[in-house]
């Protein structure tokens, strides 16, 4: 079983996936911030691969993501940093980003690195299904990494079966046709919600975009297997020079 399935054979309710941007605050801020969610109650790290135009994530994320650039982020870097990861991290770890980079790094290449660290998965938005199943999937099962697709409240019923028959670990539930960190109509989410949960999936559902607080994870616990924070916790570490301590009191905020 991957890290993945065992989480999810263990634990089907209120799994939390916090996402955080790689070289953010500062370069070296990385394993900190992985550490301090591992030890205060995130079950799955996404770790965001910075880029300089991530067409699906809000402002937050975008800012953090050029921050990390400017910090001097790169893939080769990001490999560097998480060679040991596994030596003290050991909640699953996700990579997302953007397919550009990733060719420029040569994409069996960096599949390689990613699985040699104890990358568990991926979640590549702007990677269409055809060239999934044509070209790219094969190389991902190759070497062991999970692939997450998204799904959306305007995708068809059709298309989200085919979509999960794709994906393993889990099917990311975008919560609206919006970038990271909006505000989100909360009753609408749970039709959707009820709607996929009808549909007999066979990954667990993930809700992201506009989960932000208690009050939202929580609602969205109740008609999916979890939630992924992402924009509320870069916010929160904004200026942070302490960020172990500023992702304990968020994380407290949302599980206590």
């Amino acid at each position: 079983m991957s890290r993945l399935q065992q989480l999810f054979a263990t634990k089907q309710q209120r799994v939390l996936n916090v996402y955080c941007t790689a070289g953010y605050p500062q370069l070296d801020s990385t394993l900190t911030v992985m550490t301090a969610l591992q030890q205060n109650g995130a079950d799955i790290i996404e770790l965001g691969m910075p880029y300089s135009d991530p067409l699906a994530d809000g402002s937050v994320i975008q800012e953090s993501s050029a921050v990390a650039l400017q910090n001097g982020m790169t893939l080769a870097t990001l490999f560097s940093q998480l060679a040991d990861m596994r030596t003290h991290i050991h909640i699953p770890v996700i990579l997302m980003g953007y397919m550009n980079p990733v060719l420029q790094y040569g994409f069996e290449n960096f599949c390689a690195a990613a699985a040699a660290a104890g990358v568990d998965g991926l979640i590549l938005p702007d990677l269409p299904e055809h060239e999934f199943e044509t070209e790219y999937g094969s190389i991902i099962k190759q070497y062991g990494l999970d692939f997450i697709f998204l799904v959306t409240p305007e995708t068809s019923p059709q298309r989200v079966l085919h979509l999960d028959q794709l994906s393993s670990g889990f099917l990311y539930a975008v919560s609206s046709s919006a970038t990271t960190g909006g505000n989100t109509n909360f009753d609408a989410v749970q039709v959707y919600l009820q709607k996929l949960a009808a549909l007999s999936l066979q990954n667990p559902v993930l809700v992201g975009f506009g989960v932000k607080d208690k009050a939202t994870f929580e609602a969205v616990a109740q008609y999916a297997n979890g939630a992924i924070i992402g924009s509320a916790y870069i916010k929160a570490l904004q200026g942070s020079k302490q960020p172990a301590e500023t992702t304990k009191i968020f994380l407290d905020s949302i599980l206590q």
